[in-house]
């Protein structure tokens, strides 16, 4: 296919292709392009169907000519030729986003032109597997000496083309799963000109900017002046005039973003606001968490960006669950990404002098950590999920994280022992037992304003925890995660099989006693996602729906979605599907 493709214009290379006039087979007449009986209209109720079929020549060379068809499902593309076994180049419109119609830059030339533009995944030049590449497709349109003609013919191949590829949109599992952004979608794009390498100006204008045109998105772009600055400006914003948020940044300004939106006294219609993520700062975690829901290859850098910046133009929203977090001094913030006490939020504070580097800086900060690694004294306790019952003994799709070894059972080692109804008095007492109250109940305040959902599966922090959590007996700790996302970080799977919209908090902790090797091996095993496969049994995987943290240490770090927060106690409930995100 490469071959193929690049005989008329791949990459960034494009070879205008001219259309010349045919015989029909049956009338004889002449003519530039012909239908399929049944395309007329090409979009009717259940979408586009139909078919448009031209014969373009290279107007490098006039006895080359190509035959190009259009069908609901992919553009066809095939040299004309008396030779048989001429290769055919098939772009699927999955890969489309967007086509446009324009006349020439020369004023003596009648004809018009059409370019379609795709995003196919392709082999690497320099290294194995598969990424998303830009090629462009330009075909010209000269079928009489009326320019105006000429541009309405190609504006309607590039308005089928269009269509076309908004109905084929990305599918899981073999059904659209995902709604879409309203067409022509405005979208505020924040960037955080100082985040990672303080180079997401940069990455935007060298690489979406030209994206985003041939789309035809329209956008304004906000660069971000201050901390807070976005949480003020969406708290305030006229969202009406607003299809989608999306965020050029690390973690960090989405954070500001969300709960910014959650602080409005109309947060149930803002929080429906879609939104979306490029990644332009060292940790990028939901970039990556969205990359993976879309099933493609791994991507990092440019190419992850590539990839974000593809379903962004595609334009496919799904739910996103977030996290509601109540800190001592009852200070309520809502997350997307993680809760991290310990080992995880010390590397990720305390890497931040090494920005520069980018990427790297987390694992210079776990270098470091590890050689001064320190144990924490606290108490954790959990309601835990309850697994539906599985219709047979054998998972279809069996998820890494819930068939290995180190998800161990419940009292199956000294070491970290958990605790059933605990009522000894150095662990969290549990005497509450209404925990089976609808989420989704809203909370009313004194002025009649509908406030943020109500945490019904909290008890006051100052209560005991409901009897029907779990508390887990050991109170020294190297760390505590609470992840929402697949990723922590664009090199750490963290949760291979965690969906935006599961519904589950996946609670990981790993307890005093674990060597620094071990350690070490578990966050190099995460990079491939195998870190529950490692065996280690100081480390402990719990899906739950709500948590409570209690630090004893008088010093640490408690981080959310990267932000450092209130060190003290801290507890957090899932809200699913709360928020609206994009990705394909």
């Amino acid at each position: 296919m490469g071959n193929g493709v690049l005989a008329f214009g791949a990459s960034r290379n494009r070879t205008p292709l001219e259309s010349v006039p045919h015989r029909h087979p049956r009338t004889g007449l002449a003519g530039m392009a012909k239908e399929a009986p049944e395309a007329e209209p090409l979009r009717q109720r259940n979408g586009f169907v139909g078919m448009l079929y031209g014969e373009f020549t290279d107007t490098l060379d006039d006895k080359v000519r190509y035959s190009v068809s259009l069908t609901e499902s992919a553009l066809t593309i095939q040299r004309i030729s008396s030779s048989p076994g001429r290769a055919k180049v098939v772009f699927n419109l999955t890969d489309c986003i967007g086509c446009r119609a324009y006349r020439g830059t020369d004023s003596s030339d009648v004809g018009a032109y059409f370019t379609a533009y795709f995003y196919p995944l392709k082999r690497r030049w320099m290294s194995a597997g598969v990424a998303r590449q830009r090629v462009e497709q330009c075909f010209r349109v000269a079928l009489v000496q009326d320019p105006r003609t000429n541009l309405r013919e190609a504006e309607r191949w590039a308005c089928a083309i269009r269509d076309a590829s908004v109905q084929q949109a990305p599918r899981k599992d073999g059904s659209l799963t995902n709604s879409e952004v309203r067409r022509p979608c405005r979208v505020m794009i924040l960037v955080n000109p100082l985040s990672g390498r303080g180079q997401a100006l940069q990455l935007f204008t060298g690489h979406l900017q030209g994206m985003l045109n041939e789309a035809a998105v329209p956008y304004t772009l906000v660069i971000t002046e201050h901390q807070n600055h976005a949480r003020e400006l969406v708290k305030k914003a006229d969202l009406s005039q607003w299809d989608a948020l999306v965020i050029m940044s690390g973690d960090g300004l989405l954070f500001e973003v969300i709960n910014g939106l959650m602080e409005r006294d109309d947060w149930q219609e803002a929080i429906q606001t879609p939104l979306g993520i490029l990644p332009g700062g060292s940790g990028n975690a939901l970039a990556a968490s969205i990359h993976h829901y879309s099933q493609s290859p791994p991507a990092w850098n440019e190419e992850l960006l590539l990839s974000c910046g593809f379903m962004l133009c595609k334009g496919l929203v799904g739910s996103m669950d977030l996290v509601s977090i109540h800190l001592a001094s009852k200070q309520r913030i809502f997350s997307f990404l993680s809760l991290a006490w310990g080992f995880v939020a010390d590397v990720d504070i305390e890497s931040e002098k090494y920005r520069h580097v980018g990427a790297i800086r987390f694992l210079m900060g776990t270098l470091v950590r590890l050689a001064g690694l320190r144990v924490y004294q606290g108490r954790l306790a959990f309601l835990p999920v309850k697994e539906k019952p599985k219709l047979s003994s054998t998972p279809q799709r069996p998820s890494l994280c819930s068939s290995l070894p180190c998800q161990l059972i419940p009292n199956s080692s000294p070491t970290h022992n958990v605790h059933h109804h605990c009522n000894n008095t150095n662990t969290i007492q549990n005497t509450i037992s209404n925990s089976s109250i609808n989420t989704k109940k809203l909370e009313i305040s004194s002025d009649g304003k509908t406030r943020a959902p109500v945490d019904s599966l909290l008890p006051g922090l100052d209560q005991p925890v409901p009897e029907s959590w779990t508390v887990v007996k050991s109170e020294d700790f190297v760390l505590v995660l609470a992840i929402y996302q697949s990723h922590l970080a664009e090199d750490l799977w963290a949760v291979p099989g965690a969906m935006a919209d599961d519904g589950i908090i996946h609670l990981f902790y790993v307890t005093a006693g674990i060597s620094r090797p071990a350690l070490l091996r578990l966050f190099l095993a995460m990079e491939k996602g195998a870190h529950l496969a490692c065996g280690c049994p100081h480390l402990v995987y719990e899906k739950v729906r709500a948590l409570r943290l209690e630090p004893i240490s008088p010093e640490g770090v408690i981080t959310v979605d990267g932000e450092t927060v209130e060190y003290g106690p801290v507890q957090a409930q899932i809200h699913p599907g709360l928020a609206r995100l994009i990705y394909g």
